[in-house]
């Protein structure tokens, strides 16, 4: 049995966390700047949190540097 469990997030999570507006967030995930997202129906589209957090640390120390 797995003891992890990768949460995952919708969009309106997501940019609760990444303050962007929609557009500038899927023209990130397009470009490869934002962590990419996965498919669970045709109308349901997540990211794993473990790849925003990255995200935002990765922001925040090169900010930082």
């Amino acid at each position: 049995m797995n003891t992890y469990e990768e949460k995952l997030l919708r969009l309106n999570q997501v940019l609760e966390i990444v303050p962007v507006s929609k557009s500038s967030w899927w023209a990130g995930v397009k470009s490869g700047k934002y962590p990419r997202s996965y498919k669970l129906a045709p109308r349901t589209t997540v990211w794993k949190a473990s790849d925003v957090y990255a995200l935002i640390n990765n922001m925040q120390s090169s900010r930082h540097d």
